[in-house]
């Protein structure tokens, strides 16, 4: 990205902003900056409307520079469980500007995961292609 780390932490870390990069997430709550959320995830898996409410902890493992996501919700209707683990890290890039690297992982389980993985796969893809074309966006491609 061109924006400088400080710039790209600050949108990053920006939960209004952010809600509205994934189309599939709705509804989040700030309870403490930082540290917890809620928020919808909504989205059709094959035949199944998907709705599960999430809970999510942050934890900022270097301030300004990385920071933990762990999210995890229950659709009840077609008895479906999600959690998602991720890390986020921004590193500084010459000249003043930022890389950012993810990492993570998903466990779907329940009748949604009985479409099969390939599915879920392209859905997961899909969310990481539409946040990081939101990011560039907002704050510049390189």
């Amino acid at each position: 990205m061109t924006a400088s780390p400080e710039r790209s932490w600050q949108v990053l870390t920006d939960v209004d902003r952010l809600a509205g990069w994934v189309g599939i997430v709705h509804e989040v709550v700030e309870l403490s900056r930082l540290e917890r959320y809620t928020a919808a995830l909504a989205d059709q898996v094959g035949p199944f409307k998907l709705r599960a409410d999430l809970e999510i902890a942050a934890n900022v493992l270097r301030d300004g520079y990385e920071i933990e996501l762990d999210a995890s919700g229950r659709d009840r209707a077609v008895d479906s469980r999600i959690a998602v683990h991720a890390v986020l890290r921004l590193d500084a890039a010459e000249p003043g500007g930022t890389t950012i690297l993810t990492e993570g992982r998903y466990e779907v389980t329940g009748r949604v995961a009985a479409m099969g993985s390939s599915i879920i796969e392209k859905k997961a893809e899909r969310v990481l292609e539409e946040f990081f074309a939101n990011a560039g966006r907002e704050l510049g491609t390189a």
